[in-house]
């Protein structure tokens, strides 16, 4: 599965986010072979949980999958970049590939606020930004839009 086509199925779980009135966010976890063994979307406000977040979601159903945390071999794909609690855990879960869509400026740990893969921790992911990024900018956009409607 191309990162385009597993970027449509983090799309997919945004647009289900926002139709929960949920902050349009994505993500799905693929293993070594394009399985996707993970997805999960925003559900803070369903949740009423500030660490409800989609990467979050995402690797807890990949460790259950694969009955182990390391996520060895996995790529995550994420309609934004992720914030520092997230890239916290893939850090911890030792995901390899990191893919994500918009980047985002006031919490993005992938260098638009800082880049917490370049710091010195035991594991460091590659990350490909900007894939599909105008259908996942355009999602936020239309979203935060809507709200303030």
């Amino acid at each position: 599965m191309t990162r385009e086509e597993q970027m449509s199925l983090a799309l997919a779980l945004a647009a289900e986010a926002a139709a929960a009135g949920e902050v349009p966010v994505g993500c799905v976890i693929a293993d070594r072979e394009g399985r996707v063994i993970g997805r999960g979307r925003n559900r803070r406000e369903e949740l009423g949980d500030a660490t409800a977040h989609a990467e979050l979601e995402a690797i807890r159903q990949a460790c259950e999958a694969l009955g182990d945390w390391r996520l060895e071999g996995c790529t995550l794909t994420v309609t934004l970049e992720p914030c520092p609690m997230c890239a916290g855990a893939i850090i911890n879960a030792r995901i390899p590939t990191v893919v994500y869509g918009a980047r985002e400026a006031l919490s993005g740990s992938c260098g638009s606020v800082i880049d917490l893969f370049s710091e010195r921790y035991g594991h460091r992911p590659a990350v490909f930004g900007g894939v599909r990024e105008g259908d996942c900018a355009a999602l936020l956009r239309d979203f935060f839009k809507e709200k303030r409607l």
